[in-house]
Order: structure tokens, then C-alpha cells, then sequence
């Protein structure tokens, strides 16, 4: 990846809620470049929805109807403990 993609993804990150920000970007920090093409695709698309439907994906209020959607969800979360890393 280009690290003027890279920096692109790393300024989405960059939401209106701190919540978001820590999450999304101890996701990138440390499992987006591991992370296979399908979970790449599907961390882009989430980034592309707004902050209120990115924070009740993750908070479980909502469902993602797409299951690649759904997985990398699951991933952020496993993973946005600080004790993870």
C-alpha cells in the first residue's frame, strides 16, 4: 500500500466522535496491514458510512446486513482492547 493511501485511510479514521478515533485507529495501527484483501475492502466500505451508523455497528444496536461487514466488525472489536497488543 502506498503511503499516500495509507494516509488517506488513516485520516478517515479521524471521526467527529473519540470513541471512533481510538477504535478505528488501534485497528489500523495494528491489524490493517495483516489484515487479507476481503477485510481490507470491508474496513473502507464501514469508513465510508457516517459516525452514527459506524458507532451502533460497533456498539451492536445494529446488525450489518453484509456478513464480510459484519466480520471485520467483529475483528475491530476482538482486537480494541488495549490488553491485545
Amino acid at each position: 500500500m502506498s503511503s499516500a493511501h495509507r494516509s488517506r485511510l488513516e485520516w478517515r479514521c479521524r471521526r467527529g466522535m473519540r470513541e471512533l478515533d481510538v477504535i478505528l485507529m488501534r485497528y489500523m495501527k495494528h491489524h490493517y496491514d495483516g489484515a487479507g484483501q476481503t477485510e481490507k475492502a470491508s474496513f473502507e466500505t464501514l469508513l465510508s458510512l457516517q459516525d452514527p451508523e459506524i458507532y451502533d455497528l460497533l456498539t451492536g444496536r445494529i446488525l450489518a446486513e453484509d456478513e464480510d461487514i459484519r466480520h471485520v466488525i467483529q475483528r475491530i472489536l476482538a482486537n480494541s482492547r488495549p490488553e491485545n497488543h
